[in-house]
């Protein structure tokens, strides 16, 4: 019961990617794009049918659905067990959390749409950035606060026995 809580987190994520995916939708047409900074920030609709990084697009629909599909479902379970297990640590839980709900944000659009919804572009100079979305931020930093906490944690010294 400790745990449920807990899963407000994740709802958050979801919530907020899956509110400023409906408000971006109404506000802009595809390939539309509004200045927030300009030469800096813009949002810009797109639809991303690939996977990260629009790759994988040259497969067909078909393929991709079940593809992402059973990554997708295998990805939730795993990190999902992980998240809820009673002896995951707050960090760990915290960006778990921030993962999955990145993760089913993005898993409700490939179903509602076949595509996810990207708006934060960014540029830099010359150089344009790929459009995402607040669940890509979500499971980068998520990913990010994982990685962080295993490379930071102690080390458990494994002791051997020997004969």
């Amino acid at each position: 019961m400790r745990r449920l809580p807990w899963l407000l987190l994740p709802a958050f994520a979801l919530a907020a990617d899956l509110g400023s995916k409906a408000w971006i939708l109404r506000t802009l047409g595809e390939s539309e794009s509004l200045p927030v900074i300009r030469g800096f920030f813009y949002l810009t609709l797109g639809f991303n049918r690939g996977a990260i990084f629009g790759s994988l697009t040259w497969l067909p629909a078909a393929a991709r659905f079940v593809l992402f599909a059973v990554a997708g479902l295998a990805a939730l379970i795993y990190f999902g067990r992980l998240f809820l297990a009673r002896e995951t640590p707050t960090w760990d839980r915290v960006a778990l959390g921030l993962i999955l709900g990145g993760a089913l944000g993005n898993g409700i659009d490939r179903l509602l749409r076949g595509a996810v919804v990207d708006f934060l572009d960014f540029v830099f100079g010359t150089w344009h950035y790929w459009t995402f979305n607040l669940a890509d931020s979500f499971i980068l930093v998520g990913a990010v606060l994982y990685g962080l906490r295993m490379l930071l944690a102690p080390k458990v010294e494994h002791t051997t026995t020997e004969n």
